[in-house]
């Protein structure tokens, strides 16, 4: 596999991948080097699923390599809610401070044994030929009552590391990157690269 598309518009995602692969000598391109413009729509209902949609849509339509991802939060007391929804769950219009609210006020009568939580990153990759592999990452935690720390993004500020002791928006980059769901399943997927052509 010398080549590589990430089904994905998201640049700062590209670049992550384009540093995970440099040393396997995979080219990295992104959707917009292949002049794809639409939205892929994920109507599954497992990160697995979505992570699939994705790739399988774009290694068909391009006959290339394609890497996808899915990522969210499940919460144990919410039945693994947000989910597949993390990104919308206060709704479409929503923000990461309004998704982080509703999970506050749907967690308000929840006992603190009772909070665990994960953070969930699903990697997927179809080569041209139909050969697909899956990889799921995980980082667990604590949901706390409140938001700590200014760092990260999304669900960080609400989600506590006991054994750190601070929540993921209290983490440099260096420590996220060592522990997060994403470096998780890139380490899942690195030792996998060598079963594509």
């Amino acid at each position: 596999m010398s080549q590589i598309v990430i089904a994905t518009h998201n640049l700062g995602k590209v670049r992550e991948f384009q540093s995970l692969l440099e040393k396997h000598h995979v080219t990295v391109k992104s959707l917009y080097d292949i002049n794809y413009e639409e939205e892929i729509e994920e109507t599954g209902v497992t990160f697995e699923e979505n992570a699939l949609i994705k790739a399988r849509a774009i290694a068909e339509r391009f006959n290339v390599t394609a890497l996808a991802d899915d990522s969210g939060l499940e919460i144990d007391a919410l039945g693994k809610r947000p989910g597949v929804y993390s990104a919308r769950f206060a709704g479409e219009q929503r923000s990461d401070a309004d998704n982080m609210d509703k999970v506050l006020i749907e967690m308000a009568g929840v006992e603190q044994d009772h909070r665990r939580a994960r953070f969930v990153c699903v990697l997927a990759v179809v080569d041209p030929k139909g050969k697909e592999i899956i990889v799921r990452g995980e980082c667990e935690g604590v949901i706390l009552h409140e938001k700590r720390g200014n760092s990260g993004f999304g669900y960080d500020p609400i989600f506590y590391l006991p054994e750190l002791k601070k929540t993921m928006a209290e983490l440099s980059k260096e420590e996220k990157n060592a522990i997060s769901h994403r470096a998780n399943a890139f380490k899942l997927l690195e030792e996998r690269i060598d079963e594509l052509t």
